[in-house]
């Protein structure tokens, strides 16, 4: 089995990578530069001063030598300094501050020259004591020097935090929240095996379409000398689980160079111009080790027609995503190695500008396997799984026409488990069956039902068989049961022998005969009509809409189309009124026909039907053999 790619390692990297190198981490640089620091840090200096200024004590307030001498015949002063005619002092209680507000208790004051006071008598007398050291103890200017520098040196720690965490990705919109750092590739574990063309199997004709690319990658400068260029793009448009994706990767994995992967909606976010930037990140990593392979997967996300809407919110963001796309596309040219591959389910709903020569010059189709495809796609993925002797693989191509690759893969995963789950040592035949009948006809439910019930499910399943294998070059019936599975109560399983790319008229009418072969039998044999028939009507009604509105098998409504194949498109918009009119009678005309024809039928081979019936309500299964034994009726053509 193929490794998956790795996944991403950034969330804010929409791609994942395998086969790159990884890239030299650059050089981390401030936002904004040193000198934006050196300003920020100068402003936060000068506002902690001041800031600090208003928490300093100092020497306090200013009194005069009034209110000095005041205080000490009061014997309100504790302690006194005098430095020369400058006195500092302490009271003993607090003061309001004369003139001002607020009160004091340490102070500071001058002794005028001509004062001829008895001032060392009065200290003495009041016991106030005459230090040797300040009475306010300034700070030194170390101190003052880094307090005031503590507030800068957190805005610089803080200021260091979040460029790093700028750097590191965390700014993720387009810029406006900071740079990114160029994503480093993933790459796979070592000793890993990429996947090749050897990989891939049961579609060989988009493989030689594929292989082009693949030399060109190799051998670019042979292309380069004949003036050849190789296409820019290559969509591969197909329906889901045909491998488009593992194509793409065994086109990377075939060539040796690094493959880029990433859907399409992971470049869209909120955010306008996100996607463009990531786009742009993304081919830029591309071109670093081209030659290289960018695969972009469900582009119709993006790359739809544009015109659209109101052009607003995500809309908008899907547009500019989109134009980013066509403008590095077109800006490649035939040395830079890289191409573009992409997948897409609906090719017809992509932007003509997307599609046109020069970005996706090749379109390529990727459709179901043919029985040979299928076949070789079994052998693939059962390569791991130990199969029993006699396990027919071919028989089991046979048997599951219109099965893409990714279904065949789960078929044959669903056998491994069952092999499991008997304690059995290799998958064997009957485990490749019960898997595919779980596939194709749903799980089986533990559903009693009452005897009346089974009896009508009995004879509805016996109506599907009977007129499949009464009608002409009908698919034949490979098994008939009664046991609930899925949402059904009964399941007539009928696939043809060999894989059909076109139908006509009449195998379509014997599809609806069969359809409605439910409904006929309850109506013939119970007189009645139930709800079991819904799923039935379903597929009645999808068939007979393309017969009359897109392929042209009515007479009244002629040779066009008049109701679209994009179920998304309303009628309304693809045709006139009256024509619309004219398809709904036809239709109703069609299945009328074919229930008459199913009701004449069933009545015509009673007894077969009822023997159909008594056999499935006493086996409740019935594969192929049995049931046309039951029935009485011989199967024309059947292959060995």
């Amino acid at each position: 089995m193929a490794n998956p790619v790795p996944p991403r390692d950034r969330t804010d990297q929409p791609w994942r990578s395998e086969g790159a190198p990884p890239p030299q981490p650059p050089k981390r640089k401030m936002p904004g530069g040193w000198g934006g620091l050196i300003l920020t840090a100068l402003v936060v200096y000068l506002l902690a001063n001041i800031v600090l200024s208003f928490f300093n004590e100092g020497d306090g307030p200013t009194i005069s030598y009034t209110e000095f001498d005041k205080q000490v015949a009061a014997g309100n002063v504790t302690k006194i300094y005098s430095k020369g005619d400058a006195i500092q002092g302490q009271l003993k209680n607090k003061q309001p501050v004369p003139d001002g507000e607020g009160d004091y208790t340490k102070f500071t004051t001058q002794r005028p020259a001509f004062a001829d006071d008895d001032l060392w008598a009065q200290l003495a007398k009041q016991n106030v004591t005459v230090t040797a050291e300040p009475v306010v103890q300034e700070r030194s200017f170390l101190s003052n020097l880094l307090i005031s520098l503590a507030p800068m040196l957190l805005l610089v720690l803080l200021w260091i935090f979040i460029a790093r965490r700028m750097s590191s990705g965390m700014g993720g919109a387009g810029g406006m929240l900071g740079r990114k750092a160029p994503p480093k590739p993933v790459e796979l574990e070592a000793g890993a095996k990429r996947t090749t063309f050897a990989d891939v199997a049961g579609i060989d004709e988009v493989e030689g379409e594929l292989n082009d690319v693949v030399d060109f990658l190799k051998n670019p400068q042979a292309y380069r000398d004949m003036g050849a260029r190789m296409p820019r793009g290559v969509l591969l448009a197909g329906p889901p689980g045909t491998g488009k994706t593992l194509l793409a990767r065994a086109v990377a994995g075939e060539a040796g160079v690094p493959f880029f992967s990433a859907s399409a909606s992971e470049f869209i976010e909120m955010i306008v111009g996100v996607g463009a930037s990531r786009v742009r990140e993304l081919f830029a990593e591309a071109r670093k080790v081209a030659p290289a392979i960018i695969f972009i997967d469900e582009i119709d996300t993006i790359g739809r027609a544009r015109g659209g809407g109101s052009g607003m919110g995500g809309h908008d963001e899907r547009e500019q995503t989109l134009n980013q796309i066509l403008t590095e596309m077109d800006g490649f040219t035939g040395s830079e190695g890289v191409i573009v591959l992409a997948a897409t389910n609906r090719a017809d709903v992509l932007d003509p500008a997307l599609t046109r020569p020069g970005r996706f010059d090749r379109i390529v189709h990727v459709n179901p396997p043919d029985r040979g495809g299928r076949e070789a796609i079994l052998r693939i993925h059962t390569r791991d799984i130990p199969l029993a002797k006699g396990v027919d693989l071919e028989h089991v191509a046979r048997t599951t026409p219109g099965m893409t690759g990714a279904e065949l893969a789960n078929l044959a995963n669903e056998a491994a488990l069952l092999a499991v789950k008997r304690d059995q040592k290799a998958v064997t035949q009957s485990d490749l069956s019960d898997a595919l009948e779980k596939v194709q006809l749903g799980a089986e439910r533990p559903l009693v039902m009452p005897e009346e019930e089974r009896r009508r499910t009995a004879y509805h399943e016996s109506g599907h068989a009977l007129l499949g294998m009464l009608q002409p070059g009908a698919d034949p019936v490979r098994k008939i049961t009664i046991v609930p599975r899925g949402r059904a109560l009964g399941v007539t399983l009928s696939t043809p022998d060999a894989d059909r790319y076109a139908y006509t008229e009449e195998y379509l009418r014997g599809r609806i005969i069969g359809a409605l072969g439910g409904m006929a039998a309850e109506h013939v044999v119970f007189g009645v009509v139930t709800t079991g028939a819904e799923s039935d009507l379903e597929q009645v009604t999808g068939i007979a809409r393309g017969m009359v509105g897109r392929w042209g098998m009515s007479e009244i409504v002629g040779r066009l189309t008049a109701i679209p194949s994009d179920a998304q498109q309303a009628y309304g918009l693809s045709a006139a009124p009256a024509t619309l009119d004219a398809v709904d009678a036809e239709m109703r005309r069609i299945v009328d026909e074919c229930y008459e024809s199913a009701v004449r039928q069933l009545r015509e081979h009673r007894p077969q039907l009822d023997a159909l019936a008594a056999a499935l309500l006493a086996n409740e299964t019935l594969e192929e053999d049995a049931a046309y034994r039951a029935a009485g009726v011989i199967r024309a053509g059947k292959e060995g």
